[in-house]
């Protein structure tokens, strides 16, 4: 799991996997709670630019990790989110209290 996170300075970003669901959002949780105790990150940035599927679980693991992140004064942010993810996390709520970024699409 250690792959999908990078810490730089304050900064942790987590690359999503493919899909964000039950199987994998309690190590995801966990890695991500353990590196903000042991480590002053500021900043979370979830990259959803690998994510096809999310479904309750994520919208915890995002919901868990924004009031962790607000407790230390930090900021979060969803970075390169596809147009399906992007109506969950409307639908939820969570692009009420976070920034999401569109993925880039080339033409």
């Amino acid at each position: 799991m250690n792959s999908i996170f990078q810490i730089r300075d304050n900064c942790m970003t987590i690359r999503v996997p493919e899909e964000l669901d039950h199987h994998n959002a309690l190590p995801i949780q966990q890695e991500a709670d353990e590196v903000m105790m042991n480590r002053n990150i500021q900043t979370i940035v979830f990259d959803f630019r690998d994510t096809s599927f999310m479904d309750s679980s994520g919208i915890g693991v995002l919901m868990g990790r924004y009031r962790a992140i607000q407790r230390k004064g930090g900021q979060m942010q969803a970075e390169n989110v596809s147009e399906r993810i992007e109506k969950i996390l409307r639908m939820s709520g969570i692009s009420k209290l976070i920034p999401v970024n569109r993925k880039r699409e080339w033409l």
